[in-house]
């Protein structure tokens, strides 16, 4: 039995992201939005993915905290809000979804 993909979301988003994430029997999601820094780095140990919007801003020390950390999803265009060369020197990858965004754009 492999040990199921944790995922912590730590942004407001669509509700749909904590759907589709929990629909795999292989990962288990946790949502935690608005939780600060010094709490994240207390539990990001736990988690092996982390999604993001534009709120949490993924530093250094967090990532250092992140031993099991394998990516970090962004909900949204561009990472300003990520260390990318630390996430790189850390081994973890890191990705948006800038499409996420388009109906909203469109509608205003």
């Amino acid at each position: 039995m492999t040990k199921p993909f944790r995922v912590l979301i730590s942004d407001s988003m669509s509700p749909m992201a904590e759907e589709i994430l929990a629909s795999s029997k292989d990962i288990i999601c946790d949502v935690k939005a608005g939780i600060e820094e010094q709490e994240l780095i207390a539990c990001i140990a736990d988690y092996d993915g982390l999604l993001i919007r534009s709120r949490t801003r993924v530093t250094e020390e967090i990532m250092a905290a992140a031993s099991n950390l394998k990516v970090i999803g962004r909900a949204g265009i561009g990472v300003d809000n990520v260390d990318v060369e630390a996430a790189t020197r850390h081994g973890i990858i890191v990705e948006n979804a800038p499409n996420g965004n388009a109906v909203t754009t469109a509608e205003h």
